[in-house]
């Protein structure tokens, strides 16, 4: 039986052009910090990266600062900026902020004071994609970077979040994006790498991937490939409501990334879901996963309005570029038939 991946939102598969570009770089001996010439030549992995996410991002004139990861990003974005923000926002921005802004029953936020929040482009489990105004403190961008068209100069935000693993590019790398002369205090100290901002030396090998993903990935927009994606999340949605007519779609009404749908079936949980479609051949999601792998019910979910029981019976599905119809139908006859069987169970 060949499996399924329609997990997406948590980390995408590598793209050859990040693999290629990884594999490179994985040659190039010196330290991007040291003068001489292996050392300028790792500098210009980075600096390439660079100017591949600036372009790819929209982002002319910002500073791009490497980092771990977007989790990481967020820290150095965050720290001391007391900044208000909604309980959609993901656990890395939300451990940081105060969470003092609603969200209505789609999951929208409405911002009064933009240079003292957080909005968080695109929901990573909803989809739901907000209205970021301008002057905004911080965005999270990691779940729209590579799905849908939009400039972080145009966007007129502060900063940005950006993951490469949410593009086609390796994990553990990230990014934040600043308006340039915006100055954020170093969280990582020592050496000065990063412009001051980020100390440590620079992943390079990840950098490189991170940076030829990040322009495969602006080509893909351009090409329209993810209009294809988002009409077999439509087929998809409507063979599951075909078979179900409790199930709930999540952020239906608002605009949405173009591969994600999160439904509940009430009574029937997440967890549960879950693990029957891997035993199927289906990778997706429920809830929030932690970083002990446990489930916990959804607090994004909570935060729309959703009860426990629901919040609890949720599952997102996230396609990527190369998913095909084949997989969404097979995906929905399988889950038609397990929802069957709960019935049965729980009749």
């Amino acid at each position: 039986m060949d499996r399924v991946y329609l997990d997406h939102n948590a980390t995408t598969p590598l793209r050859p052009a990040a693999r290629e570009a990884m594999l490179r770089a994985m040659d190039v001996v010196g330290n991007p910090s040291s003068v001489h010439a292996e050392g300028r030549a790792a500098k210009a992995i980075v600096e390439k990266a660079r100017g591949q996410i600036s372009e790819a991002l929209g982002a002319s004139g910002a500073d791009i600062v490497f980092t771990a990861s977007a989790t990481e990003a967020a820290a150095l974005a965050c720290a001391g900026r007391s900044l208000h923000g909604a309980a959609v926002e993901h656990d890395a921005v939300g451990a940081w902020v105060d969470p003092v802004l609603g969200a209505d029953a789609q999951g929208l936020v409405a911002i009064e004071t933009p240079g003292a929040s957080t909005l968080q482009y695109a929901n990573s489990e909803t989809g739901v994609v907000q209205d970021v105004p301008r002057g905004l403190a911080l965005s999270d961008l990691t779940q729209c970077f590579g799905k849908l068209p939009f400039g972080f100069g145009w966007l007129g935000i502060e900063m940005g979040l950006i993951s490469a693993h949410k593009l086609g590019g390796p994990k553990g790398v990230g990014a934040l994006i600043l308006r340039q002369g915006l100055d954020v205090q170093a969280q990582v100290r020592g050496g000065g790498q990063e412009m001051g901002r980020r100390s440590g030396t620079e992943n390079v090998i990840g950098i490189a991937g991170f940076g030829a993903a990040a322009e495969a990935a602006q080509r893909d927009i351009a090409d329209g490939k993810w209009d294809r994606v988002e009409k077999l999340r439509n087929i998809l949605e409507n063979a599951l409501a075909a078979a179900s007519k409790t199930t709930i779609f999540v952020g239906k009404g608002a605009r949405r990334l173009p591969n994600t749908s999160c439904f509940i079936t009430p009574g029937w949980k997440g967890e549960t879901q879950v693990m029957q479609m891997d035993l199927a051949g289906f990778a997706i999601s429920a809830g929030s996963a932690c970083s002990s792998g446990k489930v916990r019910a959804s607090r994004v979910l909570s935060a729309m309005g959703y009860s426990e029981l629901e919040a609890s019976s949720a599952v997102r599905v996230s396609l990527g570029l190369e998913t095909t119809e084949e997989d969404v139908m097979r995906f929905a006859e399988v889950w038609a038939q397990k929802l069957k069987k709960h019935g049965c169970r729980a009749a």
